[in-house]
């Protein structure tokens, strides 16, 4: 019969808990705890606002309505992204999509705009106004739209 010396308990459960943690923080960021969860995000995130010009405040803080971010690939690159609102109720006439890569080096952002007063039958796809922020290359630029086609009340 095995008997388990405390070292060896010990050791399991550091492992274990390592891996609890690494687990527990898989994809469970949101884009408005990301500048005050690590200073990398923040620096990565000051690169892409500083030579910006008439940025909201929410958008230049990532303060806001935000979902669960969720872990991407493109082309081979990994990234942490997720949309921001400046409140829930705001939505639907302005949000951002962010996408930070895993090793937080690099930030990118797409600000989508739609028209107050637009009816609600009338596609907000078709009278948004699109700011890319961070200047992404095209496949980045086509992820961001990707993701925003991934709301169900965008059509």
């Amino acid at each position: 019969m095995f008997k388990p010396t405390l070292k060896a308990v010990v050791a399991a459960l550091l492992l274990g808990s390592g891996a609890a943690a690494l687990a527990a923080n898989d994809g469970q960021s949101r884009v408005n705890e990301l500048l005050s969860s690590a200073p990398e995000y923040r620096e990565a995130w000051q690169k892409v606002v500083q030579k910006e010009e008439r940025l909201p405040e929410w958008v230049m803080n990532l303060s806001g309505s935000s979902e669960q971010m969720n872990a991407v690939e493109e082309d081979g690159d990994k990234y942490l992204v997720g949309p921001l609102c400046e409140a829930a109720d705001t939505c639907r006439n302005k949000r951002l999509i962010v996408a930070f890569s895993l090793d937080k080096q690099h930030a990118y952002a797409m600000l989508v705009e739609v028209p107050s007063g637009l009816p609600a039958d009338k596609s907000p796809t078709r009278h948004a106004d699109y700011r890319f922020l961070g200047k992404p290359d095209e496949g980045m630029q086509g992820l961001l739209k990707e993701q925003l086609k991934k709301d169900p009340n965008w059509y």
